[in-house]
């Protein structure tokens, strides 16, 4: 599919089975998750603009490049998103981060914002919008729609685990935004869990199963 992205890395697999295990504890799966982040963000953000300045080596004066634009934008959706910060951070010390407050009604399975704060000049930046798990789709699309709204163009999600459902909703909202999958499950339950999923990785991040 356009615009979709499987990473199909070695690396990135191995780790995430140890996601899976139900013995991972907590601040292993955390540090999973930032290995899983980073791994992922380089093939995510191979498309960044670069521009030629010009700096000294101890020999001479030489034009070497430089990432263009605007700092870029991390965006988590709270709060299983934040998990993914560390990792894109170890790549873009200098990112700005914003904030998505989501919550999900348990019976309707619809997602609700609770929370927006993002940086200016959305418009000029690079965005990087992370959930660890897409499920149906609903979480993703309506954040992204709040960063179109608040001016941004150049956006990318990254996941570490999909459902095909919610990747076919999240491309059909949204067409012009790039998504990065680290593995794409079997399918959701009837209470709209990814199957074999993970668990709640909000609650297996920080601790609160």
């Amino acid at each position: 599919m356009k615009n979709v992205f499987i990473m199909e890395h070695p690396l990135i697999q191995h780790k995430i089975t140890r996601l899976r295990d139900k013995d991972t504890g907590t601040a292993e799966f955390r540090a999973i998750i930032s290995e899983i982040t980073m791994l992922m963000g380089y093939e995510a953000l191979r498309d960044l603009e670069l521009t030629d300045i010009e700096i000294e080596t101890p020999l001479e004066k030489t034009m070497s490049p430089v990432i263009a634009g605007r700092k870029q934008v991390i965006v988590p959706i709270l709060r299983a998103g934040l998990g993914m910060t560390d990792g894109l951070l170890k790549l873009l010390p200098t990112a700005k981060v914003g904030h998505i407050g989501m919550v999900r009604d348990e019976e309707t399975h619809v997602a609700r914002s609770y929370y927006c704060k993002l940086p200016g000049e959305l418009d000029e930046r690079v965005i990087i919008v992370t959930d660890p798990m897409l499920a149906t789709g609903g979480s993703a699309i309506d954040a992204i729609s709040f960063i179109k709204e608040k001016g941004g163009v150049k956006i990318k999600f990254m996941c570490i685990i999909a459902a095909p459902e919610g990747i076919e909703k999240l491309r059909e909202a949204h067409p012009d935004v790039q998504i990065f999958v680290g593995h794409t499950d079997r399918q959701l339950n009837d209470n709209a869990y990814i199957q074999p999923g993970l668990g709640d990785a909000g609650d297996r991040i920080f601790g609160t199963v």
